[in-house]
């Protein structure tokens, strides 16, 4: 586990909901070290994935561990339906279904948020696929499909994706030295082509993880 903490959903249909964040360590699509990014097959990833030394990071030996840690980060007294996102790099290459009933017996609906090169394991609450442009698409159904956008490929264009089974279909403008417009561009293809709804990094505009 990279790191661990609670925040906000910042994307997607589940922007403003609380939520503890698990990132996983590990992705098949980069190493994670910036000499390897050129020859990656997903280049532009903005994340930190590398390691255990996040904060709540560290190695945890069973599932049971795991969600206890997991439970610890959700305020006492609270309130609402506790929702934890199991993120990465990429996720499903580590969870199973011991992990996300252990998620399930302290209270927590599981959201994942997964590149979908991966087949989900059984009984997760939400899933989030996030193509990329050369990477095989397993998980071909689910909640939402969040693409970022633009990808230059042909196969990573939009129209690619909108006979799959999700409910909702997100754009998310691409970070980095173009970001305006990229957003821009969303913009654009959102409002030419109304299936699509943007979805933008609002963790970032305020300032939270």
């Amino acid at each position: 586990m990279k790191e661990m903490y609670y925040t906000l959903q910042g994307e997607g249909a589940h922007a403003g909901r609380a939520a503890v964040f698990c990132r996983f360590a590990g992705c098949n699509l980069w190493t994670g070290r910036e000499q390897d990014r050129a020859q990656a097959v997903c280049t532009f990833c903005d994340t930190d994935f590398v390691g255990t030394a996040g904060p709540g990071g560290g190695k945890f030996a069973t599932a049971t561990s795991l969600a206890d840690a997991v439970a610890s980060h959700w305020p006492v007294q609270a309130g609402g339906t506790r929702y934890v996102v199991c993120t990465g790099g990429e996720p499903l290459l580590q969870m199973d279904v011991p992990l996300i009933e252990a998620f399930h017996a302290r209270g927590f609906e599981v959201g994942v948020e997964t590149n979908g090169t991966q087949p989900a394991p059984a009984g997760l609450d939400w899933i989030c696929v996030s193509p990329k442009a050369g990477a095989p698409l397993v998980l071909t159904a689910g909640d939402e499909l969040k693409l970022v956008y633009p990808q230059r490929e042909p196969e990573a264009q939009p129209e690619r994706f909108e006979h799959l089974g999700f409910r909702h279909f997100f754009l998310q403008p691409m970070d980095g030295p173009a970001r305006a417009a990229n957003t821009a561009a969303a913009v654009a293809y959102c409002l030419a082509h109304p299936r699509w709804r943007m979805s933008l990094q609002t963790h970032k505009f305020l300032g939270i993880p």
